[in-house]
């Protein structure tokens, strides 16, 4: 074990000494999982120190070379190994190390935590079948298809995620925190339930009770009072109660993002989900957006605190099974051609029909919901999490749209920033992993699939007018390479503080014309 797998089994033995055996037999697995992910990230991403890449080899600078076995982009599963000159490496965070690249340091400690977080998640995940959304949310155990820190969680003990992450299926007992009105930053109608006389009544993460109100001098008002289900995003809630969902600030670093809510996003949800609520209706049926309903977000010498902010998300009800997209399995989908093309014209429809208009989604598994019917196959999908989209005010003020008082931030008429964001998520996480997962590695299947998600954007290219704008859109989705998030390249020392972007061979651009 590395040292920072045995702090875990260390704590594990004193907290739930019944997973001991079940977290040392999850470690190869978990290794293998995350190994997979950075291969892929080594791949493809214009990493300092590498000079040049293959499907199945990376040479370094210094002249060293690193194999594996051929991976395209989108493809899912596992590496046993990677050979640097020809020696076997199966820890990933020890092979980054091994590689010296430049800037690593701090991502070689991702590894390190993805690997022992993935292996106590796998441990205490439960096998009990899923039936509500709640279930779903808690069934995904591996996280992030495609991100090498796709269960890094830096500063929340072992102790905490059993009692706090989805895939244990735990019940969280939110905290509320009595904050000045007059003080607070406040967005939509607020509860009565929530205040008390001129006091606001914030909904608090028990992690964050414990972690950051001490040091901003704070206390609850009440402890333990609203009983929930964490969801896929940790921080998002479900009262066991019914009711909206609750976001809450978790100020500590996960997958790769500091899991707090801004003071910009409280005042941006209530007008967003106007908005992509508007929009959507134009786009003929079939998605319907999770609005914001409140927010808020109190203050902390003077100003509004993103450690001291919730938000309030009305909840998914829709007939038959509800369930994420990154909780779809074979199982779920049980005819997966079919599957997918009534996935895929749900999601091309719509998706396109909004950029068209003005509105690129982060369209990626989490925030994409889909309701199956009981033929198996989706009928419609629920979009939520606003907080990433982009909107072109250009392109709204083209179709008599108002551009609503929302951050600069979401603001931009660059048909790249507007493509990658959409683009990257739907075709380089969602279709990808959709496909892969269908496919199993059979090339000949993918290609079909992939067939059958190019027949849908075309479809819904001829149902929008022929405009300037729909027409780089097109051209754009069928292009030779498409942009996506850099995972590794974000991580690095002296990254900026933004996503960072790499591009991948596009799968649908030789199927333009088919």
């Amino acid at each position: 074990m590395r040292p920072l797998e045995a702090d875990f089994a260390a704590e594990l033995a004193l907290v739930r000494p019944d997973l001991s055996a079940a977290y040392a037999g999850a470690l190869p697995g978990a290794r293998a999982a995350v190994l997979g992910r950075l291969w892929r990230g080594l791949l493809y991403e214009p990493l300092p120190g590498l000079t040049a890449s293959g499907p199945a080899c990376v040479l370094l600078a210094d002249g060293r070379s690193l194999t594996g076995r051929a991976r395209r982009p989108y493809d899912l599963g596992v590496e046993p190994a990677l050979w640097l000159d020809e020696r076997p490496h199966t820890h990933p965070a020890e092979l980054l190390a091994a590689l010296g690249l430049p800037g690593t340091d701090r991502l070689v400690e991702d590894l390190d935590n993805s690997v022992a977080s993935l292996a106590l998640s796998r441990a205490g995940a439960s096998a009990r079948p899923a039936a509500t959304l709640e279930d779903y949310e808690q069934s995904v155990v591996d996280g992030h298809p495609y991100h090498p820190g796709c269960r890094n969680r830096p500063g929340v003990s072992v102790a905490e995620q059993l009692a706090y992450m989805p895939e244990h299926r735990p019940t969280v007992a939110l905290d509320l925190l009595a904050l000045p009105v007059r003080d607070c930053l406040v967005t939509g109608p607020w509860p009565a339930s929530l205040m008390d006389g001129d006091r606001l009544l914030l909904p608090v993460h028990p992690w964050q009770t414990r972690h950051v109100l001490p040091a901003l001098g704070l206390r609850p008002y009440a402890t333990g009072v609203i009983r929930t289900r964490p969801l896929m995003s940790v921080r998002t809630l479900a009262p066991l109660d019914g009711g909206p969902h609750l976001k809450t600030a978790f100020t500590t670093r996960m997958t790769s993002g500091v899991r707090d809510i801004s003071p910009g996003s409280v005042r941006d949800c209530v007008p967003l989900s106007h908005l992509l609520t508007t929009l959507s209706a134009r786009c003929g049926g079939g998605l319907r957006i999770a609005r914001y309903l409140a927010g808020a977000a109190g203050s902390v010498h003077g100003e509004h605190s993103a450690d001291l902010s919730a938000m309030l998300r009305e909840p998914t009800h829709e007939a038959g099974t509800v369930l994420p997209v990154a909780a779809v399995t074979r199982a779920t989908a049980r005819t997966p051609g079919a599957w997918l093309a009534a996935f895929a014209r749900l999601a091309l429809t719509n998706a396109l029909g909004l950029l068209s208009l003005g509105v690129a989604l982060e369209a990626h598994g989490q925030n994409l919901v889909v309701a199956v019917g009981g033929d198996g196959l989706p009928y419609r999908l629920i979009y939520r999490d606003l907080a990433d989209v982009r909107i072109s005010p250009a392109r709204l003020a083209r179709n008599g749209i108002e551009v609503p008082p929302v951050s600069a931030r979401l603001l931009t008429d660059d048909p790249a920033v507007l493509h990658a964001k959409l683009f990257g998520s739907l075709v380089g996480t969602t279709f990808g992993s959709l496909i892969s997962l269908f496919g199993q590695g059979d090339r000949a299947v993918e290609a079909r699939l992939w067939d059958v998600v190019a027949a849908a954007a075309r479809r819904a290219f001829e149902a929008l007018p022929g405009t300037p704008d729909v027409r780089a859109d097109h051209n754009a989705l069928f292009g030779a390479r498409v942009a996506v998030k850099a995972h590794l390249l974000s991580r690095l020392e002296g990254a900026p503080p933004v996503d960072s972007w790499t591009s991948l061979p596009n799968p649908l651009a030789a199927r333009v014309a088919l």
